[in-house]
């Protein structure tokens, strides 16, 4: 059964399934960082944990520590299979074939075929961009986006915040596709973007994604998984 993400979406991301208790006291889901994990498919097959899980195989072009090439979505498609794995992150570049290293090797299906896995099986599709370098202007944010629901469920967007001018950017776009009935994650990474993984659920974001171990972060930024369960529901309960 796929995620529901029609409400905000608290998920404890991790590449060690085993934290999963830990995480029950504040997480909705569980982002498996199977690019962060040994044996990953090993690790599903034992997972008897109560959340559902995010399958999320992220290459190394965009962030993540997998190499690039065909086994990386062949165990992302496996993945899916899995009966805890209610949605499953596919990058936008793959999926438009834009990734030149993702390419080498690499049939054109298949990204696509994860997806098409994903709606046979009735789990949920984030598809997502990330900017390690900077914001884009709101345009082309707008734009990702816009792309990114065409292929999904839930169009996730992170990009580095240099400065608050980037931040309030992103919740203004947020709030914009949210505004026209899209399902949007959004989030700007580092220090000057850290608070909107905290307000941006109050402009529509959808999803959060918070480390159950505060050393062990999955990107920069992340708030620990107890913080951002308090501040999220102090900002929007008051």
């Amino acid at each position: 059964m796929g995620i529901d993400f029609g409400s905000f979406t608290l998920t404890a991301a991790t590449a060690d399934l085993g934290e999963e208790p830990a995480a029950r006291e504040h997480a909705d889901a569980v982002e498996f960082r199977m690019d962060m994990a040994t044996d990953p498919l090993d690790a599903l097959d034992g997972y008897d944990g109560d959340l559902p899980l995010v399958a999320t195989n992220r290459p190394a072009w965009e962030g993540g520590e997998r190499p690039a090439g065909p086994e990386r979505l062949a165990e992302l498609r496996r993945a899916v299979d899995h009966d805890a794995v209610g949605a499953v992150d596919v990058e936008l570049a793959a999926l438009r074939g834009e990734s030149a290293t993702e390419a080498a090797g690499v049939d054109p299906e298949d990204p696509v075929s994860v997806v098409d896995r994903a709606r046979e099986t009735d789990t949920a599709v984030i598809v997502s961009t990330h900017d390690f370098e900077g914001a884009p202007d709101r345009a082309r944010m707008r734009d990702l986006l816009g792309a990114a629901g065409e292929y999904g469920d839930v169009a996730k967007l992170a990009v580095t915040a240099e400065g608050p001018a980037d931040a309030l950017a992103l919740l203004s776009v947020t709030q914009a596709a949210t505004a026209d009935g899209e399902s949007v994650a959004t989030m700007a990474m580092d220090e000057a973007g850290r608070h909107t993984r905290a307000v941006a659920p109050c402009y529509g974001s959808r999803i959060g994604y918070a480390p159950v171990d505060p050393t062990v972060a999955t990107a920069p930024g992340q708030y620990d998984l107890a913080t951002l369960a308090d501040l999220v529901a102090r900002l929007r309960d008051g």
